[in-house]
């Protein structure tokens, strides 16, 4: 495991240490490897709306010179107007 040095105001180191203390983390660290699972998780969850969405509003092609160095995810949200 390698580890990551991170700056935070008082107030919000103040609240990782009660998050701890509380017992709901063993450590600062599992604090944050939770909020990190939880992002990829909410994610991941966009994503899936996302194709879902565009499976289902919309009858269209996707090129394969439009793929040229982007992502599929791109790609999607632009033909679907998002960003």
């Amino acid at each position: 495991m390698t580890s990551l040095n991170i700056s935070l105001p008082d107030p919000l180191k103040a609240y990782v240490e009660d998050r701890v203390a509380s017992g709901d983390f063993g450590t600062p660290s599992e604090f944050v490897r939770n909020l990190i699972r939880q992002d990829k998780e909410q994610r991941r969850s966009r994503l899936e709306m996302e194709l879902l969405d565009a499976l289902q509003s919309r009858d269209f092609t996707i090129a394969p010179e439009e793929l040229s160095g982007r992502s599929l995810v791109s790609v999607l949200r632009e033909k679907l107007g998002r960003q």
